[in-house]
């Protein structure tokens, strides 16, 4: 991870309403390139709708957010021109082949030629879908479009990557493909991972700083060493969250 003083990703004093209730409160966070940060909380805690601002699909109702030093709000073009973003349930064109809808992608951000064919043709192998890649998309499983979207998301080489559920759909081979793409990503290129899960221990195995949200508001910042410390927990990262959020009880030495 860099320690570049410019954050890729940097959220000021960020809160969403949804007339009365409170959806995101007074939210800050500064995610350095070649950081994996995991955004954790509850149902309904305010997760979704804190990535769907950091994408642009929503504007805050107060504060600021920058993308690799461009305001999201003053300049959208030049902010997510360095996004990629995958959410749950990601739209793919049915009737297209996977191959087909990487050449449309890569036209979209301009990737043409010899580049593009490199690029399809590097990551359909990465992630396992090299031999499929003249099917309809229609006839791919869930996590063969899962990891579709991958390759889709990966092709214009991205600096920061958002993902809502990185893990849904994907069998035990696929998740790790994803987890060693994301690491290697991360590692050799600095590319800046924000993601949100309610898979704890994909959390724990491969962020480097975890946010805990509930109601909200930000509860809890920090690796997981000092997420434990402050949750006065030696145990793993399910028993940490259930403390400080309230799940479980604290236990009084």
């Amino acid at each position: 991870m860099s320690s570049s003083t410019t954050p890729m990703i940097l959220l000021e004093h960020v809160s969403k309403r949804f007339g009365d209730a409170l959806a995101v409160a007074d939210l800050s966070l500064a995610i350095q390139p070649g950081e994996i940060f995991a955004c954790l909380g509850p149902n309904a805690a305010g997760k979704t709708t804190t990535i769907r601002m950091l994408v642009g699909l929503l504007r805050p109702t107060a504060g600021r957010i920058a993308i690799g030093g461009h305001d999201l709000a003053a300049q959208p073009q030049e902010a997510k021109r360095l996004l990629a973003y995958i959410p749950d349930q990601p739209f793919l064109y049915e009737q297209l082949t996977g191959r087909e809808f990487l050449e449309f992608v890569g036209q979209l951000y301009g990737i043409n030629g010899a580049d593009q064919g490199r690029r399809i043709e590097a990551w359909l192998a990465t992630f396992g879908l090299d031999s499929a890649q003249e099917m309809l998309i229609e006839s791919y499983s869930h996590g063969m479009r899962q990891r579709l979207s991958y390759c889709a998301a990966f092709l214009h080489e991205p600096r920061v990557l958002v993902l809502d559920e990185p893990m849904v759909g994907l069998d035990p081979k696929a998740a790790r493909l994803v987890k060693e793409a994301l690491r290697q990503q991360a590692t050799q290129d600095g590319l800046t991972v924000f993601l949100s899960t309610h898979v704890l221990s994909v959390a724990e195995e491969v962020a480097d700083r975890i946010g805990i949200i509930d109601h909200g508001h930000l509860v809890a910042l920090g690796t997981l060493p000092e997420l434990r410390s402050r949750a006065g927990s030696t145990g793993q990262l399910e028993e940490v969250f259930l403390r400080l959020t309230g799940g479980a009880p604290q236990v009084v030495g």
